[in-house]
């Protein structure tokens, strides 16, 4: 059944799917796939399809925010994607955490609208443990700076106490702030969706986000090859799984 929003259907379904926020960033994937076709492109949501090492993979944006993440992730699951890993941006909370540096999400704070329509907030928000650790062997095998822990998912960028909020979350050891992994955490699980979140740091911590993230939009060295690594590194990740079957 073609899906309303990411318009595609068990026709063009894979096992394992990339979800990038940025629509634009799929150009950027693309090379790394063979036999890439495009699907669809529908508001926020496009689409293409390739191979991996002889793996099937989609890739779909999902635009910003745990809402239209969540239709992404809903809609995936309807035609047969059983893995999903996140490729998005974050703002570290943590000195020592560089731009482009990965993080890799084994939890995320549930302070989002999204994850919390769906179930109550002392449901918790966790990677899956396997698709986790393929990411983290994928990463350590290719050398690539990477930290693991706790995220911080939010509603806005321009709340009044944004600030307070960092600086609370930081001094429980949350190691960065994005905007979609709490709901995809929590949806693919409640779904039975594999899922795992790599996020490229394109803000120092105690510095200005809209300046990082400006620079990151606009080609910042640093962020743009932890880009790169985060691409490959879920893409690897999936290697890891595919062999890992039974």
């Amino acid at each position: 059944m073609m899906q309303p929003h990411i318009r595609i259907d068990e026709s063009m379904a894979a096992p394992y799917a990339l979800l990038p926020g940025d629509p634009a960033r799929i150009d950027r994937i693309a090379p790394f796939l063979s036999d890439v076709r495009e699907l669809a492109f529908n508001r926020e949501y496009r689409s293409i399809s390739g191979t991996y090492k002889n793996i099937r993979v989609l890739v779909v944006s999902t635009g910003i925010g745990g809402c239209s993440a969540g239709i992404a992730v809903e809609e995936l699951a309807r035609i047969g994607v059983t893995a999903m890993i996140r490729i998005g941006s974050c703002g570290a909370m943590q000195p020592g955490i560089r731009l482009g540096d990965l993080i890799l999400a084994a939890g995320a704070v549930r302070d989002d609208g999204a994850s919390q329509a769906y179930v109550d907030l002392r449901y918790p928000a966790v990677a899956d443990t396997g698709l986790l650790h393929a990411c983290l062997t994928s990463a350590r095998e290719n050398h690539f700076p990477c930290h693991i822990g706790i995220v911080h998912s939010h509603e806005s960028f321009y709340i009044d106490d944004n600030e307070e909020q960092k600086q609370f979350w930081a001094k429980k050891g949350v190691l960065c702030a994005d905007m979609e992994t709490a709901a995809l955490f929590t949806i693919g699980r409640l779904r039975g969706i594999k899922t795992a979140s790599i996020l490229n740091n394109v803000v120092i911590s105690g510095t200005d986000t809209a300046d990082g993230i400006g620079g990151y939009v606009d080609g910042g060295q640093a962020a743009a090859q932890g880009e790169k690594h985060e691409i490959l590194t879920a893409l690897e990740a999936f290697v890891i799984s595919e062999k890992g079957k039974p």
